[in-house]
């Protein structure tokens, strides 16, 4: 029915594709990208198991949006594993969160916000504002076990 088939000719710039070809539309569009760390926390002032130390593999995912450059990209997915990795990731993973995160009980839910704030300071970073037009987080979900998550959402962040 449908047979492996290879391709007769690559695509070629300039040649079977014009430069002004490449950015399919104007409109805004979301990207998502996730990464997991492994970490160790305890809750104050809980009454549970959780006021003990103990430690999770996380989720983060990202949702960003933004307008498209002159390649038809939005963000690019390797950015955004840099800022990860630079500057969010050292704080979290193999860490003692309830140390290297500003003062704070270390639930997910005040994780989410300081994890969106980091993506978000990022992004406005003067250079990256200039790559990338209009980049805005839209939303991160921090899964502290497969079944359950905390989320932050622009619209909160902003208007709340």
């Amino acid at each position: 029915m449908y047979g492996f088939r290879i391709v007769d000719k690559l695509q070629k710039i300039d040649e079977d594709i014009q430069r002004d070809q490449l950015k399919y539309h104007q409109k805004r569009v979301m990207i998502s990208k996730e990464f997991t760390f492994d970490a160790a926390h305890h809750l104050h002032d809980y009454e549970g198991k959780c006021k003990n130390l103990h430690g999770h593999t996380y989720k983060v995912i990202f949702g960003i949006s933004g307008f498209l450059d002159h390649r038809g990209l939005a963000v690019d997915f390797g950015d955004i594993k840099e800022i990860w990795k630079k500057d969010i990731e050292i704080y979290l993973d193999h860490r003692y969160l309830n140390e290297t995160l500003p003062p704070m009980n270390t639930t997910a839910e005040n994780m989410v916000v300081w994890i969106y704030e980091k993506m978000e300071r990022a992004l406005n970073q003067e250079d990256r504002k200039q790559q990338y037009n209009k980049a805005r987080v839209e939303f991160v979900r921090l899964f502290e076990t497969p079944t359950s998550y905390a989320e932050a959402r622009r619209e909160w962040m902003e208007n709340e």
